[in-house]
């Protein structure tokens, strides 16, 4: 089955039916802090927003004025978790929180698009992908890729994109002569039906149950940030698309201009004035070491020089450290019963 958001990845909300409504608990991580909330998930006849799948989050939104926190496909089911219960039978308004919803569809069809051109270009499969917060990543098969591969995949996709290349969704069963042939990571294991085909006209076909663009064009443009390396002899591409990337030059230009601020330089220089800045820190670091072992070996002098010293050693100096008190324990030696630091 397919659904309403697969359909028509462009559509922001759905008139539907409640199937059926069920207590249920689901298990979240806020600030590294893991909480369970109690709840209901909640089956529509039909739904908007997309449940989890293909490396691809599923969406947020609202079934009337209720939040939904997450959706996950349970077989032939999207099931959506709410906080509030829900009748089954009533006619319900869902809609979907498109920001991030076409955030998804742009980031994922970029995907399919590096994947594609990386494979024609140098036969780099890709093994699998992460949709995350601020950037994605692809996993290729190949234990290394040299800067100008990288510039040479993104000079093409974004050469695709200029030439505004239709995607369209095709829908096949698993018994046409086709199946064998589209691009694809396998299906699910409890996976049902028809099979979903993303066709990038004259790129890519390839199997794929998530949300996209129906045009290259709405990708807007796309940035690769480099590679890394990644696991069992692989590299990790690592990639922005449409918005993300207006956002990240944004957040870019405005730490240039902090630093410019900062550094009293352009922008060209901030490096090499940071790396001298790191400099001077190491060498006032070794310098305030070497006077502290100084003031620790004169300190311990004073004490052994003084009169009417007692048996007992106590100093408070809030620069010192375990360091300073053991060469001042070291010089003192057994002339004192007890070394401390307040």
């Amino acid at each position: 089955m397919a659904f309403f958001c697969q359909t028509d990845s462009y559509a922001t909300e759905l008139l539907t039916e409640v199937v059926s409504c069920s207590p249920a608990q689901l298990k979240t991580e806020n600030g590294g802090k893991k909480e369970t909330l109690s709840g209901y998930n909640v089956i529509l006849k039909d739904t908007v927003l997309f449940p989890e799948g293909g490396g691809q989050p599923d969406d947020r939104g609202l079934i009337g004025e209720v939040p939904v926190h997450r959706v996950t496909r349970q077989g032939p089911e999207a099931v959506h978790f709410v906080s509030s219960l829900l009748d089954p039978g009533s006619e319900v308004l869902v809609k979907v929180d498109w920001n991030r919803r076409f955030d998804h569809m742009q980031q994922h069809s970029g995907q399919h698009l590096i994947t594609a051109i990386a494979d024609s270009l140098y036969g780099y499969k890709t093994t699998s992908w992460e949709l995350g917060r601020q950037r994605s990543f692809i996993e290729l098969d190949t234990p290394t890729m040299t800067t100008e591969q990288a510039e040479a995949i993104e000079q093409l996709v974004n050469q695709k994109i200029r030439q505004r290349v239709p995607v369209i969704v095709r829908v096949i069963t698993t018994d046409d002569p086709e199946f064998n042939q589209v691009r694809s990571r396998g299906l699910p294991d409890d996976h049902a039906g028809p099979v979903r085909i993303i066709d990038i006209e004259g790129v890519d076909a390839n199997m794929c149950c998530g949300t996209h663009v129906a045009n290259l064009s709405d990708l807007q443009v796309i940035k690769i940030l480099g590679t890394e390396k990644g696991k069992k002899n692989k590299t990790n591409l690592i990639f922005l698309a449409g918005e993300r990337v207006l956002k990240y030059a944004a957040r870019s230009y405005s730490v240039e201009k902090s630093l410019t601020a900062l550094l009293k330089n352009g922008p060209e220089e901030h490096i090499e004035a940071v790396e001298k800045l790191q400099k001077s820190v190491k060498t006032l670091q070794k310098n305030n070491l070497t006077l502290l072992r100084d003031l620790a070996v004169l300190t311990a002098q004073s004490f052994k020089n003084s009169p009417d010293r007692s048996k007992i050693f106590s100093l408070h100096r809030k620069e010192g450290d375990n360091e300073f008190m053991n060469i001042i324990a070291n010089e003192i030696g057994t002339e004192v019963s007890t070394v401390s630091s307040i």
